[in-house]
Order: structure tokens, then C-alpha cells, then sequence
């Protein structure tokens, strides 16, 4: 009887499975995703496991936190954890159901929060809110410069006050950050409008024509992502102010930039 020699294909899979099994040999066991040895031997509203809070801290928020459930009814809940984590087992500790937010605290990622979020509150606070939140409070520049207790604090607070207000579309308060960024879009839509508007025929003084059709594109960039961004996430008139004259300054140098131009002595 003749053997035929194994084809490459055949090695390669012989290869694989005895990579595999030798995997499953040295491999260490895997923890259970559902540890309950670390959750703490006394009721607590925070299970800091990364210590990212000081023990006052812990207090004071332990505190608020309970004041506030008795308040208003809703659950908050703080978890912090590193290389260990209890897993589901909070969810029974600490009796999460809708009525319920965790927020968990986990530098490991590129962003230190995510929320468990219980479906009643979607009614009040959608889910690009909790997207919000998580990028604002929990990117990496922001940890950098309030720390990691600053970044939960923080969030909480924005989750407490939607809460008070019956619900919230975007979180609270403009970071100078985003209010620069309103102020271009503002001054863009603006230079839009401009030169949309200047006059292209003799003895026109405003091309409202040409405005109108332009419309979609300076209406976007003022209206929709220069105006409002400020005026649902805060109630002050400066930066307000500062966009509707971003927009009019913008525009007043369009229109008049191809008259100056044109005046201009030839040199």
C-alpha cells in the first residue's frame, strides 16, 4: 500500500490543531465573568476597585447618591474597576433594573466611561445623550486635566440635573472647546452668505437671489451647527452673541471684499 504525501492544505490543518490543543494545555483558566468575591461586605452605593475616588470622596457622593434616590426615585450607581472586575454580580448587589444607571469607570479603554443604562430612562434622555456624555467627560484630555474623580463627578452631575429637569436632549453646558467650534461654523456660514449675496449684476445692491439658493448650505452651517449647539446646552447670551457676530462680521467681509477689490487702484 502506498501513503501519499500530505498536501500543504492538509499540513497547514494538522499545524493548526496541534496549535490549538496545545493552547488549551498551557493556557491559564479563564476567570469567570461573574465574580462576586469582590463586591464589598457592607451596602454601598460605589465599588471603587481602581481607587479612583478618595475615601471622603466616597462618602460624600455614598451620600448623595442615596438623597437622591430617596428624591426622585432613580438609581445611581458607581463602579470602578481595573484589572478585576465583579462583573453581573453588581447587578443583584445592587438591584439594577430601569429604573437604574451604572456608571463604570475603566481606564483601560480609550475612554474612561460607559453607562448601563436602565430603559426607562431613554424616554427622558436618548442614547446619542449617554454617547454625549461618555466622549465629553470621559476622553482622554479630559481625564488628563480633571482626573478621574473629576471625569465621574462630572458625569454624574449632568445625569443628576437631567433627571431634576424631566429629561435632557444633549448634556448641560458648552465646553469652550465645542463653543469654538460653533463660532467657525458661524463665521464659515457667514463668509457663505457674503459671497452668496454680492451683487453680480449692474446697479444691484444685494444678490438675494443667489442668497436664497445658497441657503441650505450658510442656513446648516449658522443655524444648525452654529446656533444650535449653544442654545440647547446653555441659557447664557455671550456666546451667542459672539456667533450671531462671528456670522454678520463673516458675511460683512464677503460681500464687500470683491468691491474693495475691484476699487483698488491698478497698480
Amino acid at each position: 500500500m502506498s501513503i501519499r504525501p500530505l498536501t500543504n492544505a492538509a499540513f497547514g490543518l494538522v499545524i493548526a490543531t496541534c496549535l490549538v490543543l496545545l493552547t488549551w494545555t498551557v493556557a491559564p483558566a479563564a476567570y469567570a465573568f461573574d465574580n462576586p468575591d469582590l463586591l464589598p461586605d457592607q451596602p454601598t452605593l460605589i465599588i471603587d476597585l481602581a481607587n479612583s475616588l478618595t475615601a471622603t470622596q466616597q462618602a460624600a457622593l455614598d451620600q448623595d447618591l442615596s438623597d437622591f434616590e430617596a428624591e426622585t426615585g432613580w438609581k445611581l450607581r458607581v463602579l470602578t474597576q481595573y484589572d478585576r472586575t465583579p462583573g453581573r454580580a453588581v447587578k443583584e448587589f445592587w438591584g439594577l433594573d430601569n429604573h437604574s444607571v451604572m456608571l463604570v469607570a475603566d481606564p483601560r479603554g480609550g475612554n474612561l466611561l460607559s453607562f448601563s443604562v436602565g430603559d426607562d430612562l431613554f424616554e427622558l434622555m436618548p442614547r446619542t445623550f449617554w454617547i454625549e456624555l461618555q466622549t465629553r467627560f470621559g476622553n482622554q484630555f479630559f481625564v488628563r486635566d480633571n482626573g478621574e474623580d473629576g471625569s465621574i463627578l462630572e458625569a454624574l452631575g449632568s445625569i443628576k440635573t437631567c433627571l431634576r429637569q424631566g429629561g435632557c436632549l444633549v448634556v448641560p453646558g458648552l465646553p469652550r472647546e465645542q463653543w469654538i467650534l460653533t463660532l467657525i461654523t458661524s463665521v464659515v456660514g457667514g463668509l457663505v452668505f457674503g459671497f452668496a449675496a454680492h451683487p453680480r449684476e449692474p446697479g444691484q445692491v444685494f444678490s438675494w437671489q443667489w442668497a436664497l439658493i445658497f441657503s441650505p448650505l450658510w442656513g446648516i452651517l449658522f443655524i444648525a451647527f452654529g446656533v444650535g449647539p449653544v442654545v440647547t446646552r446653555t441659557s447664557e447670551w455671550l456666546p451667542l452673541a459672539r456667533n450671531l457676530a462671528g456670522f454678520a462680521l463673516g458675511a460683512l467681509v464677503a460681500f464687500l471684499s470683491p468691491m474693495l477689490a475691484a476699487s483698488a487702484p491698478e497698480t
